[in-house]
C-alpha cells in the first residue's frame, strides 16, 4: 500500500509542479514524512528528485550556460555538503520538547521542528508576491549558489532560492532552465553522498522497491507534464498546494507526524 500510495502521488506531484510552481522535493517531502521519519524521508525524496533530475539533463542540459553553472554551482556544491551533514546531526539530537493534548502525548524533535519551519517559510515565499519579484544581479551568484545548496542540503528546498538569484543572470530561457537542473542535479549528488550513512543505518535495501516505484512514476509524471501541459502557474493551485504544504509543516512541527 505505501509503494502505492508514494508513487502515486510522485506521479501527480511531477505534473503538478507545472501548475503550482513548486519544486517535485518541495511537495514530495512532506508525503515522505508520513511514511518515515524525518531524516530519512528527505534522504528518500533525494533519490527520487535526483534520478528526476538525471532524465531532464538529458532533456534540457546541454543548453546550461557553463560559466554560470560554476560561479553558482561550485558554492552550492560545498554548501550543500555542510546542509546536509547539519540535518543528520540534528536528527541525532534529544528531545526537544514534549506537551499532552486530548489525553496524547507529543514529541518535538529538533530536526522535525527545524525542518516545519523552513517549509513553511519556503512555502510562504512562493506565495509572497515581493519574493516572486525579488531578483539579485550576476555579481551575487556566488552567494546564491551558497544559501540554495545550504539548504538543498538541509531540507531538499533550494528550487525559489535558486531561482531568484539566476533570474537576473542574463540567461536565454533556454539557458535558465538546463543550469538550474544542472546546479540541481549536482547539489542532489552532493547531499546524496553524506545521506548515505542514513540509508545505512535505515537498511535502505528494504525500500528500494518503494523508491525505484516512486521514482519512475516521478520521471513519468514529469514526461506527461513537459509533453502534455503548458508550463504555467495557476495561483489557485499554487495557493491550494501552499496550504497543504503549511498544514502538514505545522503537524509536523506539532510532533503530530
Amino acid at each position: 500500500m505505501e509503494i502505492l500510495i508514494l508513487s502515486l502521488a510522485a506521479f501527480v506531484v511531477a505534473v503538478l509542479t507545472f501548475f503550482s510552481g513548486f519544486g517535485l522535493g518541495t511537495i514530495l517531502t512532506p508525503v515522505f514524512m508520513v511514511f518515515f521519519p524525518v531524516d530519512l524521508a528527505i534522504a528518500l525524496t533525494g533519490v527520487v528528485h535526483f534520478f528526476n533530475n538525471l532524465f531532464k539533463l538529458v532533456l534540457v542540459g546541454r543548453d546550461a550556460d557553463r560559466s554560470v553553472a560554476i560561479r553558482f554551482g561550485v558554492p552550492a556544491v560545498i554548501a550543500a555538503f555542510f546542509g546536509a551533514w547539519l540535518m543528520l546531526r540534528m536528527s541525532n539530537l534529544p528531545l526537544l520538547f514534549s506537551y499532552s493534548l486530548g489525553g496524547n502525548v507529543f514529541e518535538v524533535y529538533p530536526v522535525k521542528f527545524t525542518v516545519a519551519i523552513l517549509l513553511i517559510v519556503f512555502a510562504l515565499m512562493e506565495l509572497s508576491p515581493y519574493f516572486n519579484r525579488l531578483a539579485f544581479s550576476r555579481d551575487k551568484l556566488i552567494l546564491g549558489g551558497a544559501l540554495s545548496g545550504f539548504f538543498g542540503g538541509l531540507s531538499g528546498n533550494q528550487g525559489a532560492m535558486r531561482s531568484a538569484f539566476l533570474i537576473k543572470a542574463g540567461l536565454s530561457k533556454e539557458a535558465f532552465v538546463g543550469t538550474a537542473v544542472v546546479v540541481s542535479t549536482v547539489v542532489d549528488l552532493t547531499r546524496l553522498s553524506v545521506y548515505t550513512t542514513r540509508f545505512v543505518a535505515s537498511d535502505l535495501h528494504d525500500n528500494l522497491m518503494l523508491v525505484g516505484c516512486a521514482t519512475g512514476a516521478g520521471i513519468l509524471g514529469a514526461y506527461v507534464g513537459n509533453r502534455l501541459l503548458k508550463k504555467i502557474t495557476l495561483k489557485s493551485i499554487q495557493v491550494l498546494v501552499a496550504v497543504m504544504l503549511i498544514a502538514v509543516s505545522l503537524a509536523l512541527g506539532a510532533g503530530w507526524i
